[in-house]
């Protein structure tokens, strides 16, 4: 692993974990957690309704840190097993867990110490026994391989600096048929290398954002088939200077080179279906 993705990574957790903290004070965070005060940023606000805030404990709706809803749009059935990656303090897992039924399983994975002790203390409040919260890194889900049906995440996958190594997981571990269906930050078009540059930029969910077309083209390379990118929220130049606020990022005089080059979009692939004609390796051929 680089130096560089290292970084990255130890940074996320930092800010992740005093996110989780700040929870238990009644904080809740903006664009991965630098206010300490609950916030109106336009990435993480307005995510949910009141018929899904009313299904879960109001402190997994104060961690939330995500960019979308993606258990509102990946027409979840009874019966399915999902994962989301990077699960925080497990407002998505909830749920997709009452979503779900009895007779299914929500996973949440998740690297952070202080977000599973917060995610675990919601899974109780909440009274939902088909959820079960892992520790580790969305590079190396520690999962088998074919076992889920639905993989879901919520403004994750960007913050991690080897996304290549996430999709190849994600499609690993999921079921022939079945579903990624994602909410995550993306660009269009090139973005301004002092954005790139910046660690702190990353737990704002903007730095790591992918281009568009460059996700299309990781999801084919590991498989993916039926790939979509719909677009949920387009932010203005002011919407993204929102979110670097305070990062040491003087952006003023290149806003209007950011206007419109970022938005939150759902983000959906499909494991091929494999048969004994288009398959004969051991691990799938029965």
């Amino acid at each position: 692993m680089s130096a560089e993705i290292t970084n990255i990574k130890e940074v996320v957790k930092q800010k992740y974990g005093e996110a989780a903290l700040r929870v238990h004070s009644g904080g809740s965070s903006c664009c991965g957690g630098v206010s300490a005060t609950a916030c109106a940023d336009p990435i993480t606000t307005d995510l949910y309704d009141a018929s899904q805030i009313g299904e879960i404990p109001e402190e997994a709706l104060l961690a939330s840190l995500g960019c979308g809803n993606p258990t509102a749009l990946a027409e979840l059935k009874a019966g399915e097993t999902v994962l989301d990656l990077g699960s925080g303090g497990g407002i998505d897992v909830l749920l997709s867990a009452r979503r779900v039924g009895p007779a299914g399983k929500a996973y949440g994975l998740d690297m952070t110490d202080e977000m599973l002790a917060l995610a675990n203390e919601n899974r109780t409040k909440a009274g939902i026994d088909n959820v079960e919260f892992l520790k580790g890194e969305i590079e190396n889900i520690p999962l088998p391989e074919n076992s889920v049906d639905v993989i879901i995440s919520n403004c994750v996958i960007n913050l991690s600096g080897d996304k290549d190594r996430v999709l190849r997981e994600a499609f690993r571990v999921l079921k022939p048929g079945g579903r990624f269906a994602v909410s995550d930050v993306v660009s269009r078009g090139e973005i301004l290398p002092q954005i790139r540059q910046s660690i702190l930029a990353w737990v704002g969910c903007i730095a790591g954002a992918l281009e568009e077309n460059e996700y299309r083209q990781k999801l084919a390379a590991c498989g993916f088939e039926q790939i979509a990118i719909e677009p949920t929220r387009i932010y203005s130049a002011e919407d993204a200077l929102e979110c670097i606020t305070g990062q040491e990022i003087d952006m003023n005089a290149g806003a209007a080179q950011i206007g419109g080059k970022f938005l939150s979009a759902f983000i959906r692939a499909v494991k091929p279906t494999l048969t004994q004609e288009s398959c004969c390796a051991a691990t799938c051929c029965r």
